[in-house]
């Protein structure tokens, strides 16, 4: 289609990053999965305050990818607004409530715990 872009995966990260941000993401986590899982290029955790703002930021940040670049991406868990997975190939990003995203703690997953001083 006329006016799209080609989806390298830098390319995605930065819109995904620019649509968290401009839907008021809180916390967001980028992760760097090259070399590290054949999921995907990269990985991004957020925030959302409420399940409507969730389920906003996932709806809005999809909406976003099949507009710039022609391709629908695949959501789960939009329903409940609890964690919303968006899988736009490359990228995959999780729209966490913050107690959810607590519970869970996926990023320690992929980053490993933080280091404490002695």
């Amino acid at each position: 289609m006329a006016g799209q872009k080609t989806a390298t995966s830098d390319l995605l990260l930065e819109t995904v990053l620019a649509s968290l941000d401009d839907d008021k993401a809180e916390d967001v986590v980028q992760i760097d999965l090259r070399g590290k899982s054949e999921i995907g290029d990269h990985m991004v955790v957020c925030s959302g305050r409420s399940t409507r703002q969730v389920s906003a930021i996932a709806e809005k940040l999809a909406q976003r990818l099949k507009d710039e670049y022609g391709h629908a991406v695949r959501t789960e868990g939009k329903g409940s607004g609890d964690w919303v997975l968006i899988d736009a190939g490359d990228i995959i990003v999780h729209v966490f409530r913050p107690e959810v995203r607590d519970f869970y703690q996926l990023e320690k997953m992929w980053l490993g715990q933080p280091e404490t001083e002695a």
